[in-house]
């Protein structure tokens, strides 16, 4: 079996990794319809531009999917599975805003029963600006790579 994301025992605390995208307007309105959130504060234009946010805001779960999402992508083959994830929300999000996520090893919990172990992870959450929106931490489980699978 040919891996493509990182294993176990290939990682190293302190190791880095993340992603960035640009946040639209239609994923605010998707994410109305996914969370079946039609808050005002995300769909209402008319609305916010009275509020003290002056338009439509992102949901803060889906500035959380985005940071999970890059932990999904970095061990694409080697998680068993994503165990937790806490994640506060410290600044709004807007359409046009970019989003760069960057996650760090804090940890590593070897779990020989499972061929693997758990990694530890804090991640951060910046717009364009360098201000922060969101920081999370979380734990995912992941297997070893056999040599075999090198």
């Amino acid at each position: 079996m040919n891996f493509i994301g990182k294993a176990f025992n290939e990682l190293q605390t302190g190791d880095s990794f993340g992603q960035t995208l640009t946040i639209e307007n239609a994923h605010i309105s998707q994410a109305c319809g996914l969370f079946g959130d039609f808050n005002p504060l995300h769909s209402d234009e008319v609305f916010c531009a009275n509020s003290r946010f002056g338009k439509r805001i992102l949901h803060g779960p889906m500035t959380g999917a985005f940071m999970s999402a890059s932990i999904g992508m970095y061990f694409y083959g080697t998680a068993v599975a994503y165990l937790e994830h806490n994640c506060n929300f410290v600044a709004p999000v807007f359409a046009g805003d970019t989003l760069t996520v960057t996650w760090s090893v804090e940890q590593k919990l070897p779990k020989p029963k499972v061929n693997g172990g758990i990694a530890v992870l804090q991640g951060i959450c910046v717009n364009q600006r360098g201000a922060i929106v969101a920081n999370a931490a979380g734990k995912i489980m992941l297997i070893n790579r056999q040599a075999k699978d090198r």
